[in-house]
């Protein structure tokens, strides 16, 4: 089992939050899964996951998807995936 907190940010307050739980074992092949399921939830678009930002998950417990991220123009500042341990 595993949660992830997700917020979006925008001018460093947050519009939105998530805890997204899973009775299954975390998997980083399915990390995609996890974002979009987590962006279907907050009602955004989902970013482009790249190699670096599984890593930065991976390594430090979280990852920020910035305007860059995405292809569809967004609203907010950033969206952060956080690890609860």
């Amino acid at each position: 089992m595993f949660r992830i907190w997700a917020k979006v940010l925008c001018e460093e307050h947050i519009e939105k939050q998530t805890v997204y739980e899973s009775g299954e074992k975390f998997t980083y092949s399915n990390f995609f899964r996890y974002l979009s399921d987590i962006c279907g939830e907050l009602d955004i678009p989902t970013p482009v996951l790249l190699k670096s930002h599984v890593f930065n998950y991976a390594k430090f417990n979280h990852v920020n998807f910035m305007p860059r991220d995405f292809m569809e123009q967004i609203s907010f500042d950033k969206l952060i995936l956080e690890n609860i341990l």
